[in-house]
């Protein structure tokens, strides 16, 4: 995306660019946050490539934020510490998290670079959402819908506690798609249209982490989207 002075403000990657698009077009401005506010007002112009596969995609986005370090972009615009995504339970809850050094009695999977926060974020706004039903977006922590969500979170699982730790250790260490079933279909239940965008830029987030397990694994299959 650039501006009307021909200057990069922003580098994405979508496997649907008229969704990704609409994303931002048919969000509400009243909920949207104020950084991809300022961002839709100033671009003028959006060019794209197409890649030949997802993980030349990623490598040459990747390539572009570091080399470019557009104004609209955080993840990835730097190079970053080596990090773990982590979880356990305590009584009821899940805890969840990113940290640099594990500690024992958690699950842990990675390291992994700077993806992991972006990663982090994700599964925890979704799995909320997920774990959630009765309660709207709005109802989520401050911070979390802006990217402000601590390196430690903890979601109420209530009885869902021994399926969701067994698609949590499904996505990250075996097959990431029955994970992606479950949270789908409990997805599936928010209609509202806020709602459903902030699930479409963290569900692309999830099955981008999901395609580059798998390619590193040598597993080839096709992911059901929500």
């Amino acid at each position: 995306m650039k501006n009307a002075q021909d200057q990069v403000v922003y580098v994405g990657k979508a496997k649907d660019l008229k969704q990704r698009l609409n994303n931002y077009r048919l969000a509400n401005p009243d909920r949207m946050p104020r950084r991809h506010l300022r961002m839709v007002r100033e671009v003028a112009r959006i060019e794209f490539q197409f890649c030949a596969s997802e993980a030349a995609a990623l490598k040459h986005e990747s390539k572009l934020l570091r080399a470019l370090r557009p104004k609209f972009n955080r993840a990835g615009v730097w190079p970053g510490k080596a990090r773990f995504i982590v979880w356990r339970i305590i009584e009821t809850r899940l805890e969840f998290g990113v940290v640099e050094v594990p500690e024992p009695g958690w699950h842990r999977y990675g390291p992994l670079n700077s993806s992991a926060v972006r990663l982090h974020q994700a599964c925890g706004r979704l799995l909320w959402l997920a774990l959630n039903l009765q309660s709207s977006a709005t109802s989520m922590p401050v911070g979390w819908g802006l990217g402000r969500s601590p390196d430690r979170i903890m979601v109420d699982a209530g009885g869902e506690l021994s399926q969701l730790l067994n698609v949590l250790k499904q996505f990250f260490w075996e097959d990431s798609e029955v994970f992606l079933l479950w949270l789908g279909r409990r997805l599936g239940q928010r209609t509202h249209a806020f709602e459903r965008t902030l699930i479409a830029a963290d569900w692309e987030s999830i099955q981008d982490f999901a395609s580059r397990r798998r390619q590193h694994t040598g597993k080839i299959d096709q992911l059901a989207l929500l």
